[in-house]
């Protein structure tokens, strides 16, 4: 539910029309992450004993050096990442108010985070797991119930006259077209061979990392960390997408354009038009009973979202920054107004930076530029004993600057220079994993003892690379059975019942060897 933001469908719709179905590989190709955080890292994460995923640092390096990387690591994240994430969805959210309510981004983001911060700040993770679990349901209720009215609708005329409409027929295939070679190379060669493996980004971590290792780390044992991240990616990228697909193929046909779709909505603003604003578009032709389960739908997904960033971040700034240099003797009630009054700020920094964003698409990309060339390191770290604080320290830094660089040049009126996304992703990736390399050969490696203890704890005292075959062998099996589902869906969706129920089997077949891998495993 976490990752159910209420931006996401907004994504979805706006790549969907932009760069038809196989524009979802930007983010399809992060389940290559996803899958080796199940296979790799999970029992890894769970067997260190944390509690949250920064106190890593100074069980895996030592010295001053750990304990700065550490609390920088927590603003780093817990605030600088965590606002602009967050400011994605209150973006979206605001969008969305405006369309089906017709209230001003200003009065949304009051209203919302007044709400949000209350019980985000009472409940704690327990709380915002339970939430999460009933928003997940209520939100993919509601998006498959708006889903199947809309393509039922006279203008739509049912799935069949949908799916053979001129606007939408070159937009259904699941990949690029193979002849159009920047097409090729921005939606599938990038992602798949560079991004997946290269960049940190919210919820596909590479090694795990953020409220994946929160989940992961408070999981009774290895196996529901194992079973449990499984889970997340199968319902991250076979279940939810094509609810959001379908409708953003239909917005093609009542706003094929975005001169149409923004001349719909008067009360947008400037900074608030682009083609994510289609999906609450299409939910106005809702009727009263339906789209009211649907704003509670997405209102379910922007405090799922939302609470579970603020619970995040908090705890990286009372556990690993308050409590760790701040004030090591801080009451249990010092902590706990810490911890309310990072989640108001946090939001309120959230609120104010969202009007400086303006799509979906925007914030997905900033977000993989600030991480590019930071994930090699995440996936090594575990292996590599080298790797040290100062390597971590010279990643972060800079990929935000390039980042920082990119982001700016790209609001200004006579930019520095002119590149598409993909190509200031890929110079970012380049030049971060270079910078990061040099420095790691260039420093020292923790003391031996450190690295010693640290393996003893996380390894069990075997080797690194036990099992590391039928690790590939399930990575590679779990890959290929989710992708198998969500085409799977997609072919029933299209027509193709045989090839769509010969994916299902593949899919369930994969499924048994998995789980005959990871209990031989265990």
């Amino acid at each position: 539910a976490t990752t159910f933001a209420a931006d996401t469908p907004g994504l979805v719709t706006e790549l969907v029309r932009k760069d038809g179905v196989s524009g979802n590989w930007v983010w399809w190709a992060l389940l290559l992450t996803g899958m080796l955080t199940v296979f790799f890292y999970a029992k890894l994460w769970r067997r260190s004993g944390i509690s949250t995923d920064l106190e890593f640092y100074e069980l895996r390096y030592d010295g001053k050096s750990a304990a700065f990387l550490r609390g920088f690591r927590a603003i780093y994240l817990g605030v600088i990442f965590n606002v602009i994430t967050m400011a994605g969805v209150c973006l979206a959210g605001a969008k969305i108010a405006n369309i089906l309510l017709g209230i001003s981004q200003e009065q949304t983001l009051i209203y919302s985070s007044i709400i949000v911060v209350f019980y985000a700040s009472l409940g704690g993770l327990k709380g915002v797991l339970i939430t999460d679990f009933i928003q997940f349901l209520i939100a993919m209720v509601g998006s498959i119930w708006a889903t199947v009215y809309i393509v039922g609708l006279p203008e739509i005329g049912g799935l069949t006259n949908l799916l053979q409409h001129q606007n939408v027929v070159d937009k259904l295939s699941f990949f690029p077209d193979f002849n159009n070679q920047e097409a090729l190379i921005t939606l599938l060669i990038i992602p798949l061979a560079v991004q997946w493996w290269s960049t940190w980004y919210p919820g596909a971590e590479p090694g795990g990392g953020g409220y994946i290792a929160q989940r992961m780390l408070a999981a009774k044992n290895e196996k529901h960390a194992t079973w449990a991240v499984l889970f997340f990616n199968f319902a991250h990228y076979a279940l939810r997408p094509w609810p959001w697909i379908i409708v953003g193929l239909a917005s093609l046909v009542l706003f094929p354009n975005l001169e149409l779709l923004s001349g719909a909505f008067p009360g947008l603003t400037a900074e608030m038009q682009g083609d994510d604003v289609a999906y609450a578009a299409m939910m106005t032709y809702l009727p009263a009973g339906l789209i009211g389960i649907v704003m509670t739908s997405l209102i379910a997904a922007f405090m799922s979202t939302i609470s579970t960033q603020l619970n995040w971040g908090s705890s990286y700034v009372v556990n690993d920054f308050y409590s760790r240099f701040l004030n090591k003797r801080a009451s249990e009630k010092e902590k706990v107004l810490v911890g309310r009054f990072s989640t108001v700020a946090l939001m309120v920094m959230a609120a104010l930076f969202s009007f400086y964003l303006q799509s979906a698409k925007d914030v997905f990309n900033l977000l993989l530029q600030i991480g590019a060339g930071t994930g090699l390191l995440f996936i090594l770290r575990w292996f590599w004993h080298r790797i040290n604080p100062y390597s971590e320290i010279a990643a972060m830094v800079i990929s935000f600057v390039i980042a920082l660089f990119f982001f700016i040049n790209g609001k200004a009126e006579n930019p520095i220079v002119s590149l598409q996304p993909h190509w200031q992703l890929t110079i970012g990736v380049v030049i971060t994993t270079i910078g990061w390399v040099v420095v790691t050969l260039l420093s020292k490696p923790s003391k031996s003892t450190t690295i010693k203890a640290f393996d003893e704890l996380v390894f069990a005292n075997e080797s690194k690379f036990k099992g590391f075959g039928k690790k590939i062998v399930a990575f590679v099996l779990g890959t290929l059975g989710v992708y198998a589902t969500l085409f799977s869906i997609g072919n029933i969706i299209y027509g193709n019942l045989v090839l769509g129920l010969g994916l299902m089997l593949v899919a369930v077949i994969f499924c048994i060897l998995i789980f005959k891998l990871i209990k031989n495993t265990n």
